[in-house]
């Protein structure tokens, strides 16, 4: 996949660090001592396209998505939305960064209220933002479950009564419904089996050739990220080590880290494909 390199950019992360106060032990360090998460983070999201940020756990890599959606607050750098510096926004300045820059949770049940309705739950973003809408709340949330995937009749029921894969849909929907400029996807698919996981990618890029969304996606997936992802950006120990362009980066990877990702993606047998699409065509 490739992206216009013309595109404006529409959200970044200027050398940005996050440190950490963790227990220590000893009178050095006074019983507490400083860890360093994220070190000189600099990320830039251009409109319409994905960025894939990728790593293995613990390289900081939802920590600097967390700071670049103003869910903590950074060390040191800065974070600019279409320009202007939101790094210590608050207030109205806040919420009108809430409005363009939304979040698609891992764990779809953790994230949202088990206590609300899928109608409340879609509707929050709406009630926050004061945003009226043709129609109503209501008629906007059954707009968004149908556009998801789901039946709008199925807007009173709770979290808990929808699969996984659908619940996941219900976060997205929730973070369309005030038509947001930035959705920052962290890990969305990996706690859903491969073939929804599949059905979930093909949405999110659904929604953004409709709406022309641009993800910041969150992944320690790398055929995951291959298939959504038109630039890459990867991380380790809470620096980035290499980045660029994506089909570019996944066929000839520069770093060893990198190369070392790659080499842990599973592939399937040329033989066992060949197998399963004859079986498709005998059906």
């Amino acid at each position: 996949m490739t992206t216009d390199g013309d595109r404006p950019v529409i959200l970044a992360g200027e050398d940005l660090i996050k440190e950490f106060r963790v227990s220590g032990r000893g009178r050095a360090f006074g019983g507490r001592r400083t860890f360093r998460a994220v070190d000189a983070v600099s990320l830039t999201l251009r409109e319409g396209e994905t960025l894939g940020l990728v790593g293995e756990s613990g390289s900081g890599k939802s920590t600097t998505a967390r700071m670049m959606g103003r869910l903590v607050d950074v060390t040191a750098g800065r974070v600019l939305l279409a320009g202007t510096d939101v790094t210590t926004a608050g207030g109205p300045g806040l919420r009108d960064f809430r409005r363009s820059v939304q979040f698609v949770f891992q764990d779809p049940y953790s994230s949202l209220n088990p206590r609300q309705n899928v109608e409340e739950l879609v509707s929050a973003p709406l009630r926050y933002q004061r945003i009226s809408v043709p129609g109503g709340p209501v008629a906007r949330v059954k707009e968004l479950m149908e556009r998801v995937g789901l039946n709008p009749d199925h807007s009173r029921r709770y979290p808990m009564q929808f699969s996984g894969g659908q619940a996941q849909r219900i976060g997205i929907a929730r973070a369309i419904s005030c038509n947001p400029k930035v959705i920052i996807c962290d890990e969305p698919v990996s706690a859903l089996d491969v073939s929804v996981q599949a059905q979930v990618l093909r949405l999110l890029a659904d929604l953004q050739a409709d709406f022309g969304f641009s993800y910041l996606f969150i992944s320690h997936d790398l055929a995951v990220v291959r298939q959504v992802a038109h630039r890459v950006s990867v991380m380790r120990q809470g620096r980035i080590v290499e980045e660029g362009d994506a089909a570019e980066l996944f066929a000839e990877p520069r770093h060893e880290y990198t190369r070392t990702l790659l080499a842990a993606v599973p592939t399937i047998p040329a033989e066992w494909e060949r197998q399963r699409h004859d079986r498709e065509r005998t059906r």
